[in-house]
């Protein structure tokens, strides 16, 4: 007997209506009518003379041929007796566990399956070690994010598979998003410089993250110079203004012509000049009051969008803070947007800090960066949104920084509402607790290799349980989230522990 033979028999596969086939089977359960023995969603395994064949329970269904007519069951209930009092049932309760066929393990690689398993073939359990090269994780320099679920399996995709495409983590308020970004941030962190350390920069937009700051390196087994966060709050944000081509303003305000981008664009390219040691948009306001070649009607307007645009206080002469200081390898930045209520302030940020980021990755100024967007919908929404100014950096990013190791890391709990080419490209997705149906139908358009089982269970699946898909696995994988090495203090407080302290 092979070591592999050696591993729990969960039952016998069975010849019904539809199969066995090369796509599915269906098993009979061994062990009694109230054993649980297999559940939905976990792999099984065929050893075959041409491999073995890998499968995950879609569905179980319970049986009983004393129960299958009710013309019957009804009659002996009418006497006043059960049937068990009567008949043996128990002997004949039996549980068929159906499957949907992966792949075929042959030679420690994948391939496609192109034959059915034969009726009377015995369904085991599959080895763990198997599992894990079928799946292509990393059990050496993987991210440990969590552990596979109803298997003794750590989940431990390479950060090359999870990251380099792009990632997307979508699911309901409340499902876990945040607690999985704090895992999947400590993982990133505490890696070491011989495995490759990756600059982050998070758009925190309520300060959930702000606590990372507070971690002592000691905390995560590492030195002092292999640990840095740094917090930037964002009113201490400022946008040089000499950065900005008459375009990029346009881009800020509504409805500006092209002729007055044209007279804007002349009096930037002087004042560039002239004035090497930069310039406020104060300065722009002055030269478009003295600039009589320009209209009177084109200098109100200019000079008005150039005032507000000011009173937002996000600009100034020079750039707070300097991107290149703050994208270090193994370094987490975390942009801090819980001061602003202000959505326009939020996205002129963003918009700036996206732009920034893809010009110095193509210039290889700055080490491979990965760009964490909370409340993604926000800024790249489906719909056209005056306010939406970073939509089209941020699918600039999702089309070509991969390229250049840009990456994308997008938040939502309204898949539906975040741009489908932005959502296209990120060919890893991280899906937890979903029920709104609008919802899972963008999902389900838009995750490749996600099958309608997996999709249904989106509903069912538990806080801090997540479903990934794309490149990361091979199929789809049902993952329960780790805890956390480290937690915050001062924890939100329920609904009831919070009208308490407030009525001491």
């Amino acid at each position: 007997m092979t070591e592999y033979e050696m591993t729990a028999r969960l039952g016998t596969v069975i010849s019904t209506d539809k199969g066995p086939n090369v796509l599915e089977f269906s098993f009979v359960l061994e062990g009694g009518p109230k054993e649980i023995i297999a559940r939905r969603g976990e792999f099984v395994s065929v050893v075959t003379d041409n491999g073995i064949v890998i499968a995950r329970v879609q569905d179980l269904l319970r049986t009983n041929r004393y129960y299958q007519h009710a013309e019957a069951v009804r009659e002996y209930q009418s006497r006043g007796e059960p049937l068990r009092a009567i008949f043996p049932t128990d002997r004949w309760q039996y549980t068929i566990a159906k499957t949907r066929v992966l792949g075929l393990w042959v030679e420690n690689r994948t391939a496609r399956p192109y034959f059915a398993v034969s009726p009377g073939a015995v369904v085991r359990r599959i080895d763990e070690d198997t599992l894990s090269a079928f799946l292509k994780l990393d059990n050496k320099e993987g991210l440990h994010l969590g552990n596979l679920a109803y298997h003794n399996l750590e989940f431990t995709p390479s950060i090359n598979r999870l990251l380099s495409k792009h990632l997307a983590i979508l699911a309901m308020s409340g499902a876990g998003k945040s607690y999985f970004i704090s895992v999947l941030l400590e993982e990133i962190i505490s890696r070491k410089k011989e495995q490759g350390r990756l600059s982050v920069v998070v758009v925190d937009v309520h300060g959930e993250y702000t606590y990372l700051k507070d971690i002592k390196p000691k905390d995560l087994g590492l030195s002092d110079n292999e640990f840095q966060v740094e917090h930037i709050r964002a009113s201490h944000i400022q946008i040089p203004v000499q950065s900005l081509a008459a375009e990029t303003i346009s881009s800020l305000v509504a409805d500006m012509s092209s002729i007055q981008v044209r007279d804007l664009r002349r009096v930037i390219s002087e004042m560039r000049g002239t004035m090497k040691d930069g310039y406020t948009l104060a300065d722009i306001v002055t030269h478009v009051r003295e600039n009589e070649t320009i209209s009177k009607n084109t200098r109100e307007a200019l000079i008005g969008w150039l005032i507000n645009l000011d009173d937002t206080r996000l600009f100034g002469k020079s750039s707070v803070p300097d991107v290149k200081s703050i994208v270090k390898p193994g370094k987490i930045t975390l942009i801090d947007l819980s001061d602003f209520i202000s959505l326009k302030k939020k996205q002129i940020v963003v918009a700036h800090l996206a732009s920034e980021l893809l010009y110095l990755r193509r210039r290889n100024e700055i080490p491979p960066v990965l760009l964490i967007l909370e409340e993604a919908h926000q800024f790249c929404p489906e719909s056209r949104h005056e306010l939406a100014l970073p939509k089209s950096r941020i699918e600039t990013i999702a089309r070509e920084g991969r390229k250049f190791h840009a990456l994308l890391c997008l938040i939502s709990q309204r898949p539906v509402k975040l741009s489908t080419t932005v959502l296209s490209q990120c060919s890893n997705q991280a899906i937890l607790r979903c029920t709104n149906p609008y919802d899972l139908e963008h999902i389900g358009r838009s995750s490749e290799g996600i099958d309608r089982s997996s999709l249904d269970a989106i509903t069912t699946l538990e806080i801090g349980e997540a479903l990934f898909v794309g490149e990361t696995v091979s199929v789809p994988t049902f993952v329960k989230i780790r805890q956390r090495k480290y937690e915050p203090d001062g924890l939100a407080l329920s609904l009831t522990e919070a009208v308490k302290k407030a009525d001491k």
